[in-house]
């Protein structure tokens, strides 16, 4: 089936009714338009728009998405045993969504800029995050773990779609800049950027959601909405959130919307890098629907057994991404069983690396959290601080006495 890429209706001509009509002929049915490449039964298609941009990837570059994917997995794994063990205080798994972040994530240039939410495990790990830094913010030992600086990597954001509304902002910044930076003709000067902003179907029903798009369609910011729609906003469904198809609501801003087979690395590779150009280009944003499966539980305090069936989380296995890759790579000879056998090998050294660096974290001093309240003294909070060491201080002595009473026994 064909890719009609949606146009956008204020773009510069009149807008005209009959051409909206005219375009929703064209478009046919909404849940017909999904853009699939790689099949669950390891079977590559054809489309006309994004077949080009497939057909750029290498064996070599696809070896390497499947790796990312595996890798991501194996992490996944280890991090929700850490927290099983008392390790983490928390784990937000993304088991099933690999395809989603490491084909975007792998689709992104090194200037453009990424906001993530908090599950966002993988593109961290193709923006070169070290992912045991992802588990400082879960073991509770620090607000962040990485320096966004050093990867264009923002923070992970807790607070439900606030990352869009930051990601709209930091591009109609970076739009201001390259604007200048073009006008002045400079010698040297840096690739255009363009910002990523992740959120799920769930934080897509949040006000945010809705007035980063209207500030980004009325801007022509260069930001790419990437929704991960993983079925289950926790135990609430998608088709209570929406009677039509994520993807759509980008219409209604102005701009394109692209539902993609979110299990299908390859598509979303394409999709995301044909959305980035088109952003970089100065033709304004995009929605990218990544239409996917959570498989696991929404973090390691839910239980998914009480709200969803096992026949519908069987269903979605059976369209794994990194099975369906796998399938391809072993029938165009891309890759054997040494190769699998050392992505395996890989995957457990990354857990073992992740799973020593987890334990040897150190508790930070609670004083420098008073230190970091205001960028200069604070008389209030040196009151608290003193407030603070003085009732500290009276456990000290209760300690010394436990312990001498603990040697007098032995």
């Amino acid at each position: 089936m064909g890719t009609h890429l949606p146009s956008t209706e204020f773009d510069g001509t009149a807008v005209d009714d009959q051409r909206e009509a005219d375009a929703e002929a064209v478009m046919g049915e909404p849940a017909a338009q999904m853009v699939q490449l790689l099949g669950p039964d390891g079977k590559l298609g054809t489309d006309p728009v994004f077949s080009d941009y497939a057909d750029k990837l290498t064996p070599e570059a696809l070896r390497c998405l499947y790796a990312d994917m595996a890798a991501i997995r194996r992490f996944d794994v280890e991090a929700t045993a850490l927290q099983r063990q008392g390790q983490l205080a928390l784990w937000v798994p993304l088991t099933g969504q690999e395809a989603a972040q490491i084909g975007s994530g792998r689709a992104s240039q090194p200037q453009d800029y990424i906001f993530p939410t908090y599950r966002e495990h993988g593109v961290a790990l193709t923006r070169n995050v070290d992912l045991a830094e992802l588990l400082r913010q879960f073991r509770g030992v620090s607000n962040g773990g990485w320096n966004p600086k050093d990867t264009n990597f923002h923070l992970y954001t807790l607070v439900l779609a606030a990352q869009t509304l930051h990601a709209v902002g930091y591009a109609m910044g970076i739009q201001r800049d390259q604007k200048l930076a073009a006008a002045s003709n400079a010698a040297g000067r840096e690739p255009d950027a363009a910002v990523i902003a992740y959120f799920g179907d769930g934080a897509s029903s949040e006000g945010d959601v809705h007035e980063s798009m209207v500030f980004a369609s009325s801007y022509k910011a260069p930001v790419v909405f990437f929704c991960q729609n993983n079925h289950w906003a926790i135990s609430v469904p998608t088709n209570v959130q929406t009677r039509v198809p994520l993807s759509n609501r980008a219409k209604g801003y102005g701009f394109p919307g692209i539902r993609v087979d979110g299990n299908d690395v390859i598509a979303v590779h394409a999709v995301t890098e044909w959305a980035l150009e088109h952003a970089r280009q100065g033709k304004g944003p995009v929605l990218i629907e990544a239409f996917t499966y959570r498989v696991g539980a929404h973090t390691t305090a839910d239980d998914p057994t009480k709200y969803r069936q096992s026949a519908e989380e069987d269903a979605w296995r059976a369209k794994d991404p990194l099975a369906r890759l796998e399938k391809y790579l072993r029938a165009e000879g891309l890759a054997d069983d040494a190769y699998f056998a050392k992505v395996k090998a890989d995957g457990d050294e990354l857990a073992a690396y992740v799973r020593r660096t987890a334990h040897d974290l150190e508790k930070p001093d609670i004083r420098q959290a008073f230190a970091n309240v205001y960028r200069e003294a604070h008389p209030l909070v040196a009151e608290e601080l003193a407030w603070f060491e003085e009732y500290s201080a009276g456990f000290a002595g209760e300690e010394e006495s436990a312990g001498q009473a603990a040697k007098a026994g032995h």
